[in-house]
């Protein structure tokens, strides 16, 4: 891809993999790094988007870096996702970004690295520490740009108490699933909770369609422009049985227009008034703990299910990395920060994730007390293939058709032709 001026980045702040809740001093940051040249007052700045027990373990790391370099203060700056994208954007653009940032890797990462704005620490950290498909995201032309420390898995969770009521099994199959969303309304039960005004949660439903149907190759082919492309039959397929299921029922009225981040597709769950959500493992599983513990004992996963006569299995995955941190090229204090960030991917930071947050961990070594954790990462380990999201893998341009587009498909607004035709051609003038 060739290099882009630092402007292009604003494409970039729709993508998301999840939204988080902002902090009080996330209005106004500092940005950048003191520029005092003594140790006595050097500041480094971190943005990330963590909440609840993951910004305190956060916050624990910073502090025990702290301790361990005198005259040397951590200003961490918690942010809600979209905002933090637009920060961010905005800092890099103005010559003032913080030291360390939080990533998603993939393409959302590669268009700073390749305008030069992240530092290149392959020579830095050692490898073996991460685990490589958590490694992968953040590594370009052989060339590591960052440190991944948590992965997400991306399942079907359901209502265990709902398929038991009304004797569902999880289905093997996607004409299984199509007759367990036949029978949950007929019983004026929502099938799946979805709160797609923001665009990536629809967005999973693609991605595991695309897959089912045209194999694990499928998206690799139209990224590299190896074979197949975004205008595939397997990707009008996937938007055809998107549709299907919006005739069906299968999501609630208005899914457009419904907002993730004020908890809408998960009342609805929590409410028994629907039985199944697409979602990240560490946003489901994290709100669930903090906004009904107790739903805890109603829920459960599968991986989205097989459709009959395509080359994708069950046991391939939807997932990605998130955090990672990077630092910036234009840090003052590229040792500290080099030193803060190996410290935010420590063993005793990513136990703490994994313990206390329901972190997948990208860290070697990591043992789970967790058993809802522990089964999710052995999930995430056994899959044959990892699709990671579209929208961080892919140029934010194409990543953004990709995701106007198959909203537009849940809205009816688009034909699922149109839909890998506009895909298609925004590939074209970006990969190639």
């Amino acid at each position: 891809m060739k290099k882009q001026a630092v402007v292009f980045f604003c494409s970039l702040m729709v993508l998301a993999a999840g939204c988080q809740p902002s902090s009080e001093n996330a209005e106004t940051p500092d940005g950048g790094s003191d520029s005092g040249g003594s140790s006595e007052d050097t500041v480094l700045s971190l943005w990330h988007i963590e909440t609840g027990e993951a910004e305190q373990v956060l916050q624990e790391a910073a502090q025990r870096f702290e301790q361990e370099h005198d005259g040397v203060t951590v200003e961490l700056n918690q942010y809600q996702n979209d905002p933090y994208k637009e920060q961010i954007i905005t800092s890099m653009g103005g010559d003032s970004p913080p030291d360390i940032f939080h990533s998603w890797g993939g393409g959302w990462l590669k268009n700073f690295v390749d305008s030069d704005q992240v530092m290149n620490i392959t020579e830095d950290i050692n490898t073996d520490n991460y685990l490589q498909t958590g490694l992968d995201t953040v590594t370009f032309n052989d060339e590591i740009y960052g440190v991944p420390v948590g992965m997400e898995l991306t399942p079907v969770w359901y209502n265990t108490a709902i398929f038991e009521e009304y004797d569902l099994e999880v289905p093997a199959t996607y004409d299984d699933l199509l007759g367990i969303v036949e029978t949950l309304r007929s019983n004026d039960i929502i099938p799946f909770a979805l709160a797609n005004q923001p665009q990536w949660p629809g967005a999973f439903y693609m991605m595991y369609l695309a897959e089912r149907i045209g194999g694990p190759d499928l998206f690799n082919e139209a990224y590299n422009r190896t074979g197949r492309t975004f205008d595939d039959e397997a990707y009008i397929e996937g938007g055809q049985k998107i549709q299907e299921l919006v005739d069906m029922g299968a999501f609630p009225d208005g899914v457009n227009g419904m907002n993730y981040d004020n908890g809408q597709s998960r009342q609805l769950m929590y409410s028994g008034d629907a039985a199944m959500e697409i979602m990240n493992s560490g946003a489901m599983l994290n709100n669930v703990r903090k906004e009904m513990p107790e739903f805890e004992e109603k829920l459960d996963y599968f991986l989205f299910p097989e459709v009959e006569g395509g080359q994708g299995s069950q046991n391939h995955a939807v997932g990605g990395v998130s955090p990672a941190f990077s630092i910036s090229s234009q840090t003052e204090h590229p040792d500290l920060a080099l030193e803060l960030l190996k410290e935010l991917s420590s063993q005793e930071t990513a136990q703490g994730l994994a313990d206390r947050s329901g972190n997948i961990s990208a860290v070697q070594g990591v043992e789970y007390e967790d058993g809802y954790i522990e089964r999710l990462n052995n999930t995430l380990n056994e899959a044959n293939y990892l699709q990671t999201f579209y929208d961080q893998t892919l140029p934010p341009e194409v990543a953004q058709v990709h995701l106007d587009t198959t909203q537009g498909l849940f809205g009816d607004s688009i034909t699922p032709e149109e839909a890998a035709q506009e895909v298609e051609q925004a590939a074209q003038e970006v990969l190639e």
